[in-house]
């Protein structure tokens, strides 16, 4: 079969890449073409027609300023499935783009598939009505979703967390020790607090200088910047200022996990990859807006909470500081908590071994791959 993938984001990219793996598998005669990043080029086998670095467009003003490039990598995308002539389109999260791209796949006869499904539980549930006209099959990677799509007669198909096959083959090929971590990377003695600051300009631009002046705050402890794979040193250190000097690492975020005794981290998939790995956090968010919008949004929005963990939980297993209370005052005292309190550090593992219990067993990809395949081959 030919494939047409489509993801917009690096977490879409490491999902699609996985998958992309499966296919091959499951499909020797699978030829690939997609709109995404190195990782799912490196299992495809050739490059990006786009690389997701060019599609990333964070919040409305940003949107607003961008129209014309959207527009162009729409067409892009449109021109180029139309030549490619796929047997199905694969659709991976990043809805605003790929709702359009499935519209018109259908408009030419072709079949799509939806892996990772848009996040219309929390916002835009009047988005179902596209998905029932132009997604032939829904794949979901969150329990809860099974239910939510079921309240309005759409069936969907659960086939589990791709992060837990990605954390599963990362602890399966990853021998390198703590010493040998600090080592290669020339940090320091102290406990490690990770620092996942976002994948995007914009969620780097709002946290990571509240996160900094949060580690001025705890000078027995190390910590450490994760580097986004869509962004450059350069901006790090742009952000962080001059004056900074936490360590910046890229391509190690499950080793800087592995490592770390507590993370600060932009809500995002990050915040549940930190959780599967049994690392207490807190999770940050802030938007560039009045807080008075804020208080508009967030009553726009059907999902109580913005966590991952804490929407399949069903309840705050990790607490949310967003916007005005995502300062340094208010996360220095959530982190000094997480590192003095040892009830609270145990509340955090009972909690995370009951979040592992509902998601279930790694092979999502798998799984994936095989219903794509069921369905459409």
């Amino acid at each position: 079969m030919r494939y047409y993938l489509i993801a917009g984001e690096a977490s879409g990219d490491l999902h699609g890449s996985n998958l992309v793996r499966e296919l091959k598998l499951q499909d020797p005669d699978a030829q690939f073409r997609f709109f995404g990043g190195d990782l799912m080029a490196a299992q495809a086998g050739v490059p990006p027609v786009l690389h997701y670095r060019e599609m990333a467009f964070m919040g409305f003003i940003k949107v607003m300023m961008n129209l014309r490039a959207i527009s162009r990598n729409m067409e892009k995308c449109k021109v180029d499935i139309v030549d490619f002539k796929p047997d199905v389109i694969i659709l991976i999260d990043f809805a605003g783009f790929n709702l359009r791209i499935a519209e018109f796949a259908k408009s030419i006869g072709l079949k799509t598939v939806f892996y990772i499904s848009p996040k219309i539980w929390a916002w835009k549930t009047n988005r179902i009505k596209k998905i029932k006209k132009y997604i032939d099959k829904m794949l979901t990677i969150l329990p809860f979703e099974t239910e939510f799509y079921a309240g309005f007669n759409y069936p969907v198909e659960y086939v589990g967390n791709p992060l837990l096959d990605a954390i599963e083959e990362f602890k399966a090929n990853d021998h390198q020790t703590e010493a040998d971590f600090r080592k290669s990377n020339s940090l320091t003695d102290k406990p490690i607090i990770g620092l996942l600051a976002g994948s995007r300009k914009q969620e780097l631009d709002l946290m990571l200088p509240v996160m900094i002046e949060v580690s001025r705050q705890f000078p027995e402890y190390q910590f450490v910047i994760s580097g986004a794979p869509g962004l450059d040193r350069s901006y790090y250190t742009k952000v962080a200022g001059a004056d900074c000097n936490l360590p910046i690492i890229f391509g190690q975020t499950y080793n800087l996990l592995k490592f770390s005794r507590a993370a600060l981290v932009t809500s995002g998939t990050a915040t549940l990859e930190t959780a599967l790995f049994g690392v207490p956090e807190a999770v940050l968010y802030r938007i560039m807006a009045p807080n008075f919008l804020y208080r508009i949004g967030r009553k726009i929005l059907k999902a109580k909470w913005i966590s991952l963990a804490n929407l399949i939980m069903g309840r705050e297993i990790i607490r949310e500081l967003v916007q005005m209370d995502c300062n340094p005052r208010t996360v220095a005292a959530e982190l000094r908590k997480i590192l003095d309190d040892e009830r609270y550090d145990a509340e955090f593992q009972r909690n995370y071994a009951e979040l592992m219990q509902r998601m279930g067993s790694a092979g999502a990809s798998q799984r994936a791959a095989k219903a794509v395949i069921d369905f459409f081959g």
